[in-house]
């Protein structure tokens, strides 16, 4: 009677719980950290000689997510500013009140 080799152990892939962790935080609004875990992750797997999908995925997930939210905050911004400007020039026009411009309603201090 021969006996059956038992069957091999999975092979730990270094780095593969840092990868989902950080893919996880690369959703929600942590980007930044999700970036830096995905990116120790995948040098944890590059290191043993292992791909790590999720490490690579929270990577470009943060790198997207973190420039919509540049461009977000640079138009909300801009539209602030253009906002403020526009009750600025209102109020240093027409004074102090309640004044109806175009159709807006702007109340000056």
């Amino acid at each position: 009677m021969t006996e059956t080799p038992a069957p091999a152990a999975p092979a730990v892939v270094p780095g593969k719980s840092l990868g989902v962790v950080a893919l996880i935080l690369a959703i929600l609004p942590f980007q930044l950290i999700g970036l830096i875990l995905g990116i120790v992750a995948n040098g944890q797997s590059k290191k043993a000689g292992f791909k790590n999908g999720p490490a690579k995925a929270a990577i470009i997930v943060s790198i997207i997510l973190m420039v919509l939210g540049l461009i977000i905050g640079i138009i909300a911004v801009a539209s602030g500013a253009a906002l403020f400007g526009g009750l600025t020039d209102i109020c240093s026009t027409y004074g102090s009140g309640e004044w109806e411009v175009s159709g807006v309603t702007y109340t000056c201090p």
